[in-house]
């Protein structure tokens, strides 16, 4: 944790003022009070004002470890055999902007994300503004039995989100929340328009990964097997190796391979 907070860089007490005064002025807060969170994130600052918005702050160094984060990531989508397609973004205000539309996107087709607000820039700041989802908790802070009975919706969303040509592209237990029952998507980050296919079977070998971490193989493979065809499966198989190295997922990624081959036999 000490070494993501470095890594991600400190956003000051005077520039979350900044912001709060940029947000009293945009949508007419008296005096709003930015409560930073403590969440596991390399890629911004995110905060709760007044309990009615949820806000990311992302930095100038917030971008630069995004850039470096993806040419990483490009080099393990081609040790796994496919062109790299993740995209780096040029600024942080541009990384507010395409959450803020995916999270539109998603919506829009039905997968539950919080609601879009805005994205703003503040000085050298990108400023996404969304809806603050209250008492959510994350898919891994669910007992085993709660994330099992909860697979297969997160799997079929997965797919309707697929069938729209939209990719997360960064699926992980910290992405999933749970309200009132409910799963809700967030993060999902930029890949090539054109690699659709490609980054979609990244995506399932990632829900495997979170799946086989909280549950078991066999169940998180039956599940994405009653969701998604065997070619599909056959193609997230063949990211499992990368998966597997990220710092983000920690599971067996042998035994999904097991499960997936019989899956498919």
């Amino acid at each position: 944790m000490a070494f993501r907070r470095l890594v991600r860089g400190t956003v000051d007490s005077a520039t979350l003022d900044r912001v709060g005064d940029a947000l009293a002025e945009r949508f007419d807060l008296a005096d709003p009070t930015l409560e930073p969170l403590e969440a596991d994130n390399w890629l911004s600052t995110p905060c709760v004002v007044d309990e009615r918005l949820f806000v990311k702050v992302i930095t100038p160094q917030n971008a630069l470890v995004h850039a470096l984060l993806t040419a990483g990531r490009n080099l393990g989508v081609f040790a796994s055999g496919v062109e790299g397609f993740f995209e780096r973004y040029d600024a942080p205000f541009e990384m507010a902007e395409h959450e803020l539309a995916a999270t539109r996107r998603m919506r829009d087709r039905g997968v539950n994300a919080p609601a879009p607000i805005e994205a703003l820039e503040v000085d050298d700041l990108g400023v996404l503004v969304l809806e603050y989802i209250p008492n959510f908790r994350t898919l891994d802070d669910l007992d085993p039995d709660m994330v099992a009975a909860r697979a297969p919706a997160l799997l079929e969303a997965l797919a309707t989100m697929h069938a729209a040509d939209i990719v997360h592209g960064d699926l992980r237990s910290e992405n999933v929340l749970i309200a009132d029952g409910d799963l809700y998507f967030i993060d999902a980050t930029k890949v090539r328009a054109d690699a659709a296919a490609d980054a979609a079977a990244y995506d399932v070998a990632c829900a495997l990964a979170v799946l086989e971490s909280l549950v078991d193989a066999k169940t998180a493979v039956a599940a994405a097997a009653a969701v998604f065809d065997d070619e599909t499966l056959l193609a997230a198989l063949e990211f499992l190796d990368f998966v597997t190295v990220r710092p983000d997922h920690d599971f067996d990624a042998v035994a999904v391979k097991g499960e997936i081959e019989t899956a498919v036999a």
